[in-house]
């Protein structure tokens, strides 16, 4: 059987022609209009990510992404059915792409990675993934693997390497990121224009700011693993998001971009605001309440100022990560600390 697939998936690579998406574009909207692959794609063409080369040889048709926030992108640049299959699914899908994300087929368990096996199942002739951590023999297969295959990748650039802190990580990079991926797929049109209107929000919110004479402190708290909290630190979007909105993230001296912290030294560095993700996974103190109800019993961060005033700010979990929503959050997060007085 595996002889067979990897057949198709080389044709595939070698054939794979555009095709039209189902509506999306910058709101997400279902009653949009299709995105079409255009002429201004010329295929073959080469790209530098995260420091391989990859070859697209045709606009492809049958996508697989890794995680749920990569087809969500898709989606959002009308190629949503061109998605052949998606994994490692953290939260609810925004009822905006709603209908059109329960179409795709999910190829992992829940909260897993989509294994190499499966994925080659679904005959991909591209595969894109939001985290280094999927692109591994143990996982769905590493790249050079896929490329072996005839199957391009791309990987966001923000995490070329599982965690590391990202030199320049910024709105700048996630929008190159669509750009890159509308020209990949055949779409740039819908690459720029969805670039465009997110950079829009961003700035908006931006221009809303309530200065303040002291920067206020944050804390990005993530997850939990085993009790130990885990909290954004140099080198991601919360990052720079802290410099875009003038806070200081208490964590932005961590050697990695999500770093393992402990409850004594989140008391020692006092925050005056926890920025909680709030994700649906499932996994113990995912979701934000479960967050504020651990902060408020636990013997030291109860007595934190932040913990007993409720300075708390809720972001989806995925707004933390290179995405859609990321630029959402922006807004979300000026307009919480504005509320803060």
């Amino acid at each position: 059987m595996i002889t067979k697939v990897v057949a198709a998936l080389t044709v595939l690579a070698a054939t794979g022609c555009a095709g039209s998406g189902s509506a999306g574009g910058a709101d997400g909207k279902e009653a949009g209009a299709t995105a079409k692959a255009t002429s201004a794609t010329s295929y073959p063409f080469t790209l530098k990510n995260c420091g391989t080369d990859v070859t697209y040889k045709a606009a492809p048709k049958k996508a697989v992404t890794l995680n749920q926030t990569a087809a969500e992108i898709l989606i959002h640049l009308g190629v949503g059915d061109r998605i052949a299959g998606t994994g490692y699914e953290i939260e609810k899908t925004p009822d905006a792409i709603a209908g059109q994300y329960k179409k795709i087929p999910v190829l992992s368990a829940p909260g897993a990675e989509i294994k190499h096996e499966k994925l080659l199942e679904a005959q991909p002739d591209f595969v894109y993934g939001s985290f280094a951590s999927m692109f591994t023999k143990e996982q769905s297969g590493d790249r050079k693997q896929l490329h072996d295959l005839g199957v391009p990748t791309y990987l966001t650039e923000f995490d070329c390497a599982y965690h590391e802190s990202v030199a320049g990580a910024d709105f700048t990079m996630l929008f190159e990121e669509y750009r890159r991926l509308g020209k990949i797929m055949g779409v740039p049109e819908a690459g720029e224009e969805l670039a465009t209107a997110q950079k829009a929000v961003v700035d908006k919110a931006v221009a809303g700011v309530r200065k303040r004479d002291t920067p206020l402190k944050v804390m990005w708290f993530y997850s939990t693993y085993e009790g130990t909290p885990w909290a954004a630190g140099p080198g991601g979007l919360p990052q720079h998001m802290s410099q875009l909105v003038g806070v200081e993230n208490i964590f932005a001296d961590a050697k990695t971009k999500w770093a393992e912290v402990s409850w004594d030294e989140v008391a020692a560095r006092n925050p005056d605001v926890i920025i909680l993700a709030d994700l649906t996974r499932g996994e113990p103190n995912d979701t934000a309440k479960e967050k504020i109800d651990l902060l408020k019993r636990d013997p030291l961060t109860s007595k934190l100022a932040a913990v007993q005033s409720d300075r708390f700010i809720i972001i989806p979990g995925s707004h933390m990560d290179p995405s859609y929503g990321s630029a959402s959050a922006v807004p979300a997060l000026v307009d919480g600390l504005n509320k803060l007085g």
